[in-house]
């Protein structure tokens, strides 16, 4: 497995070695269970997989390398680097600037650039259209891409059943800097639709059996459709392909779902499928796949609550925030300065898209033999290790009789 340079103030000493660890010995991936870290009053389950993925490390490795290369230059970030708000400050504290923000709103215009600057591209990739802009203004936007190769992945095979005349169906959140660059590409190649959820693809259903008013899918879809795109015409045959970090069983369930709306709309029999439906397979990174398997993997583990540490624009850990608030008080962090004592926290809340105060998330021991306080831990793929340790070593500082971290440690030295 590569190995990437990337900063130490991002590794932990408590949690990358024990993700190393937990490889060694099962290199194959195939065991699931969390981790356990017993402190005695409190413990700690923590996911199997987590934190900076193959993608994430190469992009910041390119993007320290890119500051260390050009000392007397302009550095510019395209948008952000990762959706992680420790990385991205920490850019900017060494000077680099973002030319967009991640909802593509301008920064820096495009007149402020030079040649003579540094950009690079972040991890989500970008678009066509970004890119040809760089190009005239004589930028070399190959030099320090980051794109993630699972997101070209997906432009890849976006591409291919494009080129088989199949209309390509984007499952992905519209306004997300990868979806608008998978987007961006996939158009190129094929008439394109992007589906936000199971609504809008039971929605899009509806234009395919014509039980919905053509007119009216330019209205519903704006903005999430390509240049000309016709739905009589465009959606007789279509693929699914995904934004890497969505949930593999919605992704799934809206793949299913407009195959067998093909099936009914054509009487098709099995061998006919792909004459309206490509056989796409599902096109998430293998570490959003790892990091949902081992989610599922810690929900089966009974804990009082769960911490979920991340960017709150973060797509891929927003999911994983769903999965454990369907079962357990579920707070997400950005790191552990949101523990604010040891009965309040201030969260992000999903639903409301802002940040909230909870009291009294900790049951503390009452002395009267209550069982340890079991908390779950994990975070996105754009989180740094050392965030992780710090949200935990904060949350064992509210129990004084805890076991010394060197001590619960032993049993994960190699």
């Amino acid at each position: 497995m590569k190995s990437f340079d990337i900063p130490d103030y991002y590794r932990s000493s408590i949690i990358t070695p024990l993700k190393e660890f937990r490889r060694k010995r099962d290199k194959l991936k195939r065991d699931f269970t969390p981790t356990v870290l017993d402190f005695g009053p409190v413990r700690f389950y923590i996911a199997r997989h987590f934190g900076f993925c193959y993608g994430v490390e190469n992009a910041v490795e390119i993007a320290y390398k890119a500051i260390a290369e050009n000392p007397d230059k302009r550095i510019f970030l395209l948008s952000e680097m990762i959706h992680n708000p420790d990385v991205n400050a920490d850019l900017q504290d060494r000077g680099v600037r973002f030319i967009m923000d991640t909802s593509g709103q301008q920064l820096t215009p495009w007149s402020a650039l030079t040649p003579d600057d540094v950009v690079i591209i972040p991890a989500f990739g970008t678009t066509l259209e970004t890119q040809q802009q760089l190009a005239s203004i004589g930028l070399d936007v190959a030099k320090y891409d980051t794109t993630c190769p699972f997101v070209e992945k997906v432009w890849n095979k976006a591409s291919q059943i494009g080129q088989k005349n199949y209309t390509v169906v984007v499952h992905g959140k519209p306004t997300h800097e990868e979806t608008r660059a998978t987007f961006s590409h996939s158009k190129e190649a094929a008439p394109t639709v992007v589906v936000r959820d199971m609504a809008q693809a039971q929605r899009l259903a509806g234009y395919i059996t014509g039980e919905l008013p053509a007119d009216q899918f330019y209205t519903e879809f704006a903005g999430q459709f390509s240049t000309g795109f016709e739905p009589a015409r465009d959606l007789q045959r279509i693929g699914v392909v995904n934004q890497t970090t969505m949930l593999a069983s919605d992704t799934q369930g809206i793949a299913d779902h407009l195959k067998q709306v093909m099936i009914q709309r054509y009487a098709l029999q099995p061998d006919q499928v792909d004459a309206h439906f490509a056989n796409t397979r599902d096109t998430l990174c293998y570490a959003t796949n790892d990091n949902q398997d081992a989610t599922y993997a810690l929900l089966d583990y009974p804990a009082d609550f769960a911490i979920v540490a991340g960017g709150y624009n973060s797509s891929n850990t927003s999911h994983i925030v769903e999965l454990c608030a369907g079962k357990l008080p579920t707070y997400f962090i950005e790191s552990e300065q949101k523990i604010l004592s040891d009965t309040l926290i201030r969260h992000f809340d999903i639903h409301s898209r802002q940040e909230i105060v909870t009291e009294n998330f900790i049951p503390l021991p009452d002395g009267q033999g209550q069982p340890p306080v079991t908390v779950m831990l994990t975070c996105g793929a754009s989180c740094p290790d050392a965030v992780v340790e710090g949200i935990l070593l904060k949350l064992v500082s509210y129990f004084p009789q805890a076991h010394p971290i060197d001590d619960v440690m032993l049993a994960y030295q190699s």
